[in-house]
């Protein structure tokens, strides 16, 4: 190295100073008096992330009151606490009378730990539900959403379409179209079961 960039070096050295890798020493003056094991200071825990209404995922779930065909009031809201799954259908779908049994499945083995599965019909008349519950031995339970605005307000465009809520109301998955096994539903519900 020549004369001129050691100089170079050193000047930089100067200005910059040099980084110890030892942690800094404080001093105490005789004056004060160091109390052994002091707590820090408490300091705040950042405010928890909020969550805005809406029908994406990490949204919270936009909330609604139906009358379900046993002629129950039930609002999403209410079932705060456990997680839900919603899932928008309709009698005359071929893809949603085709994913039933699976989900009656999912129903059967997953209502005991605390899942609240809720067939959103989407503008079925109560007879023609009934019978259609009936004849593929249903025994979930169906809000219905006769003048559609739950359905507007989840923007189904089309059916079916599940939401999987989690205990807080967050929509942690969004699934459009038929699931094509209960392997399929309960990768998802693996999002919002405790």
């Amino acid at each position: 190295m020549s004369k001129v960039g050691i100089a170079v070096l050193l000047i930089g050295l100067a200005l910059a100073g040099c980084q110890s890798a030892a942690p800094p020493i404080s001093s105490v003056t005789p004056t004060e008096t160091v109390v052994p094991n002091t707590p820090p200071p408490v300091s705040t825990p950042p405010p928890s992330p909020v969550h805005p209404i809406g029908v994406s995922i990490n949204n919270q779930a936009p909330d609604f009151q139906m009358v379900t065909l046993t002629g129950e009031n039930i609002s999403l809201s209410g079932l705060r606490g456990g997680p839900v799954i919603l899932n928008f259908w309709a009698t005359w779908c071929g893809p949603c009378r085709a994913e039933m049994p699976l989900l009656q499945q999912i129903h059967d083995e997953w209502a005991p730990k605390g899942l609240v599965l809720l067939e959103i019909n989407w503008r079925d008349k109560p007879e023609t539900i009934q019978k259609f519950m009936t004849e593929f031995n249903l025994s979930m339970n169906v809000p219905m959403d006769s003048d559609g605005q739950v359905s507007k307000t989840y923007l189904i465009g089309s059916i079916p379409a599940t939401f999987f809520i989690d205990k807080d109301g967050i929509i942690r998955n969004k699934v459009i179209g038929a699931f094509p096994n209960k392997a399929a539903i309960e990768s998802s519900l693996n999002l919002i079961m405790p």
